[in-house]
């Protein structure tokens, strides 16, 4: 049975990506640093192993690779999903708070994946990093965020053109607009309405669509595939600057 990795597991994506994967036949290494929402999640399911670890801490991410060698035998596949979605006006992102961001969402990646490398490079594994369309196109209050997420697209091309030679693929899935509890919670409805006709397919996308890309990349469907960079967004990197009232 192939075993996957997946940071940031205990919701949003990475739940929904653990669920297609466990659908498919994989056991999971169900990570988090948040304790409380991670035993929910594997109390819940069957052939999973729930690691607490903080991703931007090199000790610990040794030790969640162990574990997850220990418990499964084997490493198949990495999603680096953890990350920090904050957002603020340049002028208030502080060096501490921009280096928040980046130790999870781009240290994290690498830390990750170097430490997963000897196990992925026997099982001719393959690497999901998230990115995000905050990474592809620039917006505003995502000065820290945005660049941290650039930062894993081409970290993502870097691994993916050394560690080819030992059958190792790396992509990168950058969602655009998802229909999370968190994004709901926080998005008036101007603002809902302002993606619908940002996006050509004039909706948010679902954590499960999110999923079902990173489930095919990290597959032997995708065996000769390696550093893409793949737009889950509906649409929304193939748009420029238009004029909502002239669509149909």
């Amino acid at each position: 049975m192939k075993t996957a990795i997946i940071t940031g597991a205990a919701r949003g994506i990475g739940l929904a990506t653990t669920d297609i994967l466990l659908a498919a036949g994989w056991q999971v290494a169900m990570i988090d640093w948040d304790s409380a929402a991670l035993a929910d999640a594997v109390n819940a399911r069957k052939n999973v192993h729930g690691i607490d670890c903080d991703v931007s801490n090199p000790a610990a991410v040794d030790g969640m690779i162990a574990e997850t060698l220990r418990h499964f035998g084997r490493i198949d596949g990495l999603v680096n999903n953890a990350g920090i979605a904050d957002f603020g006006p340049i002028e208030d992102t502080d060096f501490a708070r921009w280096k928040r961001v980046m130790e999870t969402n781009l240290d994290g990646v690498f830390l990750c994946v170097q430490a997963a490398t000897p196990a992925l490079r026997q099982s001719k594994g393959a690497i999901v990093n998230i990115g995000s369309i905050s990474g592809l196109r620039a917006s505003t209050l995502r000065v820290a965020y945005g660049t941290s997420k650039a930062a894993v697209i081409q970290l993502s091309l870097q691994q993916a053109v050394e560690l080819g030679e030992h059958g190792i693929r790396v992509n990168t899935v950058c969602p655009g607009p998802v229909r999370t509890k968190l994004a709901m919670a926080v998005h008036t409805q101007d603002i809902i309405d302002a993606y619908h006709d940002a996006i050509p397919l004039n909706r948010y996308g679902t954590e499960a669509e999110i999923g079902e890309v990173i489930a095919f990349l990290l597959s032997d469907k995708a065996s000769y595939v390696t550093g893409q960079t793949i737009a889950s967004d509906g649409g929304f990197e193939a748009t420029g600057v238009g004029l909502p009232s002239l669509r149909q």
